[in-house]
């Protein structure tokens, strides 16, 4: 049986205390959870609930959980991605009180599917998922579970397409907010988080500068926009590859070369894939690129670069810089590959993330969506509700299935963000609000 991660370290005090340092930075920088917190800590929404996460544990998204367990939740954390994990924030975190931490870095396969299913043997009654590996593992070996679940909440992209795909074969037994898809996430954390964290920590692993480089992004969805953005800022130009014609058509109108892998291959310094899915980056490129490209994933799961045909095509492989795995072909041509094709921005050596501000707010629509699952569960009685919040408008609860966050929520987090900035802005009157909603006046 998997252990908690501060069993399986040497110097647990000193991996706590630098954890700690961390969490405790990332806070200061935290008004929305910072407000949350306070909240839930005098109203105790999450009382005998057990919140089961599979997300990146390092400092930011220890706050998330931090603050869960402040509002009474009993917390079993691990992380969604082998490399990502900062096993000194994972040991700060377990010692939280409520929590439990199994994440740790480097784990192979079998360690990281223990490590979730350590989290299910907690019996949660909330997800709160970064790829949905958590909820997969639920349906697949533990139904048994599924009807104490009051729900879950998907962090990303990758994520929420494989939930929507699970929902439309009829196979989603409990409800999960698309997280990822509220303006609040997708506006700022896929185009500034990504663009800026994944392109930092390129930077940062490789020493290289983006100047006068071609950058090929694949994929142009907002996080490709984000990392197109970023990329031109610093003087790079930019290449997008798409397979959907309208978005293909907006990175033409927005002043980047269009271009198919199998051209862009020749031409790119740096690849940086952006769409969810496999096979972006595959033999016939790799045999068209220049010697020392950097190849780079900033997706989710590690399938987007063909990491496999890359070893059979290279005659030596060999660690170029921490974080950089080189792939010598037989002509001499050096691919070079960050991170093992894994998330450039959270699984480098040196990688942090993205910024917190930007992960403040994403995080802040977590804690949101976990109070909105729980006011309006089924399992929980009217008079459980002590929030003037809820129950929705409706008066339902939420159903087996993918949901858009409300739109009160978002507002809810964007309020509390400009708030903490000391920013005002206007409101409708009331004559506005009536011509807006009314289909007889004209112009």
């Amino acid at each position: 049986m998997t252990a908690p991660i501060s069993a399986r370290l040497g110097d647990v005090d000193a991996a706590r205390e630098s954890g700690r340092r961390k969490m405790d930075w990332a806070a200061q920088h935290m008004p929305i959870c910072n407000a949350l917190r306070e909240e839930f800590e005098a109203d105790q929404p999450f009382a005998g609930e057990r919140i089961g996460m599979a997300m990146h544990v390092e400092a930011k998204t220890a706050i998330l959980a931090e603050i869960l367990a402040a509002g009474g939740a009993e917390v079993a954390i691990t992380g969604c991605n082998p490399l990502s994990t900062h096993d000194d924030v994972s040991a700060a975190l377990d010692a939280v009180d409520g929590v439990t931490s199994y994440a740790e870095r480097g784990v192979d396969d079998e360690e990281y599917y223990a490590a979730i299913e350590a989290v299910i043997d907690h019996e949660p009654t909330i997800t709160v998922d970064d790829g949905m590996d958590l909820v997969a593992a639920i349906h697949e070996d533990y139904p048994e579970l599924i009807d104490t679940i009051v729900g879950g909440a998907e962090e990303t992209t990758t994520g929420v397409h494989r939930l929507r795909s699970m929902d439309a074969d009829g196979e989603l037994r409990y409800p999960v907010f698309a997280v990822n898809d509220t303006p609040m996430k997708r506006l700022f954390d896929n185009v500034h988080g990504t663009g800026e964290s994944s392109l930092a920590s390129i930077a940062m692993t490789t020493n290289l500068s983006w100047a006068g480089k071609t950058v090929v992004v694949a994929g142009y969805g907002h996080c490709g926009k984000g990392v197109a953005k970023k990329a031109s800022g610093q003087n790079a130009d930019v290449v997008v590859t798409e397979v959907e014609p309208r978005r293909a058509l907006e990175a033409h109108m927005e002043g980047y070369d269009v271009m198919p892998m199998a051209e862009a291959a020749a031409e790119g310094d740096v690849f940086i894939t952006t769409t969810g899915n496999r096979d972006v980056i595959v033999e016939e490129h790799f045999e068209a690129m220049q010697d020392g490209v950097l190849l780079a994933n900033a997706g989710h799961f590690d399938v987007e670069i063909d990491l496999d045909a890359l070893s059979d095509l290279a005659v030596d492989s060999y660690e170029a810089r921490d974080g950089v795995q080189a792939y010598e072909l037989a002509d001499g041509r050096r691919l070079n590959v960050l991170a093992e094709g894994r998330l450039v921005n959270l699984a480098t050596p040196i990688a942090l993330g993205h910024p917190v501000e930007v992960m403040d707010q994403s995080f802040g629509i977590q804690a949101v969506v976990v109070r909105e699952l729980v006011e309006n569960s089924e399992a929980r009685s009217a008079s459980d509700q002590s929030s003037g919040r809820g129950p929705r408008d409706d008066g339902e609860a939420y159903a087996a299935g993918v949901h858009d966050v409300p739109d009160r929520l978002d507002k809810e987090v964007a309020e509390i963000k400009l708030d903490a900035e000391g920013v005002e802005f206007d409101g409708l009157t009331e004559t506005q609000a009536e011509y807006m909603d009314s289909w007889q006046h004209g112009t």
